[in-house]
C-alpha cells in the first residue's frame, strides 16, 4: 500500500515542484499553496459522486457526452470556481505568476486523488501512463487557466471579465479536446501524443509569459 501511495503521489508532487522552481523572482508562501492542493484534493469526491449519479441515472442519452463533454466541463469549472472564491482575492494572490502555481496547485490536488484511486483500482502498472497523461495534462490545464486569472488581476479593468472567462473556457476546451482524443478506440496514441506536445508547449509558453509579466509587475512597483 505505501509503494502504491507513493507511486500515485509522486507525478504530482514532481510536476508541482517542477512548476514552482521555475519562478526566481518571488516565493509563494506554502501554506497558501498547500491549501489550494487541499482543496483540489476535495473536489475530487463530489465531482466523481457527480459523475457517478449521472452516469446511473442515464441523464445523457449518448454516453460519449458525459465521457467528453460533462466530464472536461465539470472538473474545470469547479476548479476555476473555487480559485475565484478562495483565491482570487486572496491577499496572497500579489503577482502575475501567483496564477500559475494556485492553477496548478488545484489541479493537481484533484489529479493526485484520481490517480491513487485509479491505481487502487487498476494497480500500479499503470502508473507511469497515468503520469504521463491525466496527471500532467490536469497540470497544463491549470498552468493555462492560472494564467489568465493571473492576466485578469493584474491587467486594466476592462479586459478583466475577458480574461477571467477565458480561464474558464480554454481549460475546458483543452479538456474536451483530450477527453475526445483519449475515447477514440483505434490509433488514439497517434492523436494523443502530438496533442501532449502541443499542450507542454502551450502550457511551457504561458509559464514564460506570466514570468515575464512577474519582472514587469515587480518593476512597476520598483522591487528590482
Amino acid at each position: 500500500m505505501f509503494i502504491l501511495l507513493s507511486v500515485a503521489i509522486a507525478p504530482g508532487l514532481a510536476l508541482f515542484s517542477f512548476f514552482y522552481l521555475r519562478n526566481q523572482m518571488a516565493t509563494e508562501p506554502r501554506r497558501t499553496l498547500l491549501h489550494t492542493f487541499i482543496y483540489g484534493a476535495i473536489l475530487t469526491f463530489p465531482i466523481l459522486f457527480l459523475q457517478y449519479v449521472f452516469k446511473e441515472e442515464q441523464i445523457f442519452s449518448n454516453p460519449l457526452i458525459q465521457d467528453i463533454l460533462f466530464t472536461g466541463v465539470v472538473e474545470e469549472f469547479f476548479k476555476w470556481f473555487i480559485l475565484m472564491i478562495a483565491i482570487y482575492h486572496h491577499v496572497e494572490f500579489d503577482d502575475p505568476y501567483d496564477g500559475v502555481l494556485y492553477g496548478v496547485a488545484i489541479s493537481l490536488g484533484f489529479a493526485t486523488v484520481e490517480n491513487i484511486l485509479y491505481l487502487l483500482s487498476y494497480g500500479v502498472h499503470t502508473a507511469f501512463l497515468r503520469a504521463l497523461m491525466p496527471v500532467s495534462s490536469h497540470a497544463l490545464f491549470g498552468v493555462v487557466m492560472g494564467y489568465y486569472l493571473g492576466k485578469s488581476k493584474f491587467s486594466k479593468k476592462e479586459k478583466v471579465n475577458e480574461y477571467i472567462s477565458i480561464a474558464l473556457f480554454a481549460p475546458i476546451l483543452l479538456h474536451i479536446i483530450y477527453n475526445l482524443i483519449f475515447v477514440l478506440e483505434d490509433h488514439w496514441s497517434y492523436l494523443m501524443i502530438p496533442f501532449m506536445l502541443f499542450l507542454w508547449w502551450f502550457g511551457l509558453r504561458k509559464v514564460k509569459l506570466a514570468h515575464n509579466h512577474l519582472i514587469q509587475h515587480l518593476y512597476a512597483q520598483k522591487k528590482i
